[in-house]
C-alpha cells in the first residue's frame, strides 16, 4: 500500500508541476512544464519532450527509491522498471 501511495503521489506530482513532494523525492527532478515553454515547443514535440522529462525524473526518484530499500542487481533493476511504469502511467479516460 505505501508503495502504491508512493506511486500515486510521485505521479501527482509530476502531472501538476514541481512541488515539495516531488522535491522531498527528486531534488534534481526538472520542472518539465517550464523547460518546454523556455523551449518554445508545441505539438508533437512538446508530447515527446514531456514524455521523455517526466519519464526521466520518475526514473531519478524510482532509483532513490530502491537505494532506500537496499535492493541491488535484478531485484533493483524490476523494482525500478515497475516504479517508472506506475508513475508514468496515463489514467484511463472514463
Amino acid at each position: 500500500m505505501k508503495k502504491l501511495v508512493t506511486a500515486l503521489a510521485f505521479a501527482g506530482t509530476v502531472c501538476w508541476g514541481a512541488s515539495a513532494l516531488a522535491q522531498a523525492e527528486a531534488p534534481a527532478a526538472p520542472d518539465c512544464a517550464a523547460k518546454a515553454t523556455e523551449k518554445k515547443l508545441a505539438g508533437a514535440a512538446l508530447k515527446s519532450f514531456m514524455k521523455k522529462c517526466e519519464r526521466d525524473a520518475a526514473t531519478v526518484s524510482c532509483a532513490a527509491t530502491a537505494t532506500e530499500k537496499k535492493l541491488s542487481g535484478a531485484a533493483r533493476n524490476s523494482f525500478t522498471k515497475k516504479c517508472v511504469k506506475d508513475a508514468t502511467q496515463q489514467p484511463a479516460a472514463q
